[in-house]
């Protein structure tokens, strides 16, 4: 599973303003705030922002700039190949080191929604087993054998969540590299990223090229 709230998309109108420094041609820009506060693109603004998307990696650094906040709890197994993308990112996680205790351990508590009987038989047998050390270890603070089995036995599937900060460029990057993956979570990541402001003219850049996972 993977769940995304609390999305905030920041400095679009900074990023459009550098856009147009390489040909001083700030007096062209056609951009505005309407009544709720949000900064619309005017049809001057988006001509050169898409054209410049379009342009490749070298022409679109505005897109860097545009910046995006989020929340995502996601299993530890989809951390893993998010971290591939750490370059131009930001996360502060919720501890494993300092909480991991802190809460009873439940099915609730993992992806799983997509195992077999028998793979939920073998999880909830880890999961008895390591309620059982959080019970001793909080019985017991100093009981760090308790502690290490925990961390050791924790699987891949623990649901963890980060606040990532992220801006176009790496969404490019992750929505033409993932979006067929064999992962559902990537799958619900990129119909996100879609979502975005001026997604389908600043992000889906590259037409139907993808790569395949």
């Amino acid at each position: 599973m993977i769940h995304i709230d609390r999305v905030s998309v920041m400095n679009l109108e900074n990023a459009i303003r550098g856009a147009r420094n390489p040909l001083n041609s700030w007096g062209r820009s056609d951009s505005y705030y309407d009544d709720n506060g949000n900064y619309v693109l005017g049809p001057n603004d988006i001509d050169l922002a898409m054209r410049l998307a379009k342009a490749g990696n070298d022409h679109r650094k505005f897109l860097r700039q545009i910046f995006v906040s989020v929340d995502i709890t996601a299993p530890l197994y989809w951390w893993k190949e998010f971290d591939t993308y750490k370059v131009g990112t930001v996360a502060n996680s919720c501890s494993t080191m300092h909480k991991i205790h802190h809460k009873k351990f439940e099915r609730a508590d993992f992806s799983c929604e997509l195992m077999d009987e028998g793979a939920l038989k073998v999880l909830d047998c880890v999961i008895e087993f390591m309620e059982a050390e959080r019970v001793k270890f909080c019985e017991d603070k100093k009981n760090k054998q308790a502690w290490i089995n925990m961390i050791q036995m924790l699987p891949t599937s623990y649901n963890q969540m980060r606040t990532v900060t992220l801006n176009y460029e790496n969404l490019i990057n992750m929505y033409y590299a993932r979006r067929t993956h064999k992962l559902h979570e990537w799958h619900v990541l990129c119909d996100w990223i879609m979502t975005l402001p001026y997604a389908e003219q600043l992000i889906a850049v590259k037409g139907d090229s993808h790569e395949e996972h």
